[in-house]
Order: C-alpha cells, then sequence, then structure tokens
C-alpha cells in the first residue's frame, strides 16, 4: 500500500530530513511514485485525491494472516493491512452490523472520534487489538489520521520527498525511492494526525524524542522516535465537535 500526502494535509516531521536529501524526488508531480508503484504492481488500485495526494493499494502477493484492504464511506478513505483480535467488541462498541470488516471498523471509530469524541484518540487506536497498520484520509475536513500497532507488526514506513511532502508504504523500496535517504520505519505504538503530528498511543502523555538512524555506510537516514520519559504534555480530552471541519483543531 502507498499514500503521498501534500504539505497542506500532512507535514511529516522535521527529524525524517536526512542531512543528504539529494536523492529524494517530487513525489507527486507528474503521478510520479503512483505511476511507479503501478509499474512494479500491475492491478494495483490508485485513488486520486486531488491537491491533497493519493493513495494506492494492491491484493497481489499478500501475507494471508496479514491481509490489505481499502474502503470509502462518505468521503473518508481508508487503507488497512493486518488482522483484529476484537472485531466483535469494536462492531458492538460502535454499532456496526455483523457484515463490518477491520477497515469499516477502523473508519467508523475515526468519525465517532470526529463527530462525537467520547474517547480521546490514543484511546481509540489503543483499543484496537491485534496486528494492523492503516492509512485514513479525510477529504471533507482535509485530515489524516495513521497508525501502527503496538508490536509494528506490519512492515509500515514513512518518510519525507523532496518537496517535504509525507510518503507512506508498506515497502521500503518504494518509499526510497520518493525520500531518497530521509526516511524510517513508522514507529510501533504510535499514531499521527494532521494537526496532532506524531503521539505514543502507549504512553500519550509522553513526548517522542527523536533519534537519528544510521545505516551501514553511516549515512543518517532520517529518525526513528522513542518515548521521552521525563517530559509529559497535558492530557488532552477530546472536545465534542458539531462539524467535521472542527475535528482537528480539538487536540
Amino acid at each position: 500500500m502507498l499514500a503521498v500526502f501534500d504539505k497542506s494535509v500532512a507535514k511529516s516531521p522535521d527529524a525524517l530530513n536526512a542531512p543528504d536529501h539529494s536523492e529524494a524526488v517530487s513525489a507527486l508531480q507528474n503521478g510520479f511514485l503512483a505511476n511507479h508503484f503501478g509499474s512494479i504492481h500491475p492491478g494495483s488500485v490508485t485513488v486520486n485525491l486531488g491537491s491533497a495526494g493519493v493513495m494506492a493499494y494492491s491484493l497481489e502477493k499478500q501475507n494471508p494472516l496479514l491481509p490489505r484492504l481499502f474502503a470509502v464511506v462518505d468521503d473518508i478513505f481508508c487503507l488497512f493491512q493486518g488482522h483484529i483480535e476484537n472485531v466483535a467488541v469494536l462492531k458492538q462498541q460502535y454499532g456496526l452490523n455483523k457484515t463490518a470488516n477491520e477497515v469499516i471498523i477502523v473508519i467508523e471509530a475515526y468519525r465517532t472520534l470526529r463527530d462525537r469524541g467520547p474517547y480521546p484518540p490514543d484511546q481509540v487506536v489503543r483499543d484496537i487489538q491485534g496486528k494492523f497498520a492503516f492509512i485514513l484520509y479525510d477529504s471533507s475536513s482535509k485530515v489524516t489520521f495513521i497508525a501502527s500497532d503496538a508490536d509494528g507488526s506490519v512492515p509500515f514506513f514513512w518518510g519525507t520527498d523532496a518537496e517535504g511532502h509525507l510518503v507512506l508504504a508498506d515497502d521500503v523500496e518504494t518509499v526510497k525511492k520518493g525520500c531518497g535517504k530521509s526516511f524510517a520505519p513508522f514507529p510501533k505504538g504510535c499514531f499521527f494526525t494532521s494537526s496532532g503530528g506524531l503521539r505514543s498511543f502507549e504512553h500519550p502523555l509522553n513526548e517522542l524524542k527523536p533519534v537519528p538512524r544510521v545505516d551501514s555506510s553511516g549515512q543518517v537516514c532520517g529518525a526513528t522516535f522513542s518515548v521521552d520519559v521525563e517530559t509529559k504534555k497535558e492530557p488532552t480530552g477530546m472536545k465534542k465537535v458539531g462539524s467535521a471541519a472542527n475535528w482537528s483543531s480539538h487536540y
């Protein structure tokens, strides 16, 4: 799976920028990275998000234990890879019918968070038990919601292209094609939103500290992020909001 978001929608952390950014390209220009993805995954599907970016996925060469799913519900686009263990509990929690699968559960969890906000966002992700990574984009409010499980069970990478756009994929070579050395594994146990940036859902009150990543040749390649036990954020509850447009500004 692949997603590239314009920097106006999702600003990637500055720490992902490698000192040598010369190998990065403009991933969105003329559909460069989506076209590359399509060339190595014949039969893949590309979803154009207009000025916000692009999403793409392939159902070929899947791990049967960590399948890829895609769905669109009311202008909410979601790519999901993995397996949720507590599906029945979450269906009941979000009032979904028996046919709802993992990707529909994630969309409904996000929509509940956006429209009613009964739980803080870290709890919404923490309540999902299993092996997963997902990329969600709400085109009505231009908001992204991205997460990886606590063990990093699904291969998932992110990076910054030459123009500062955010690139995400389950294939490291695809990310490197767009970002050069400015990439890293997506931090396990974390979620990223357009307004709140990167946060740990396991330790939501702690700051995340970037740690430069060095490859085998000694070159700095992006950064990993670790929980800083010394610094704590103020707890941020989710206020009830009346419209989708206000969702992202409330935490």
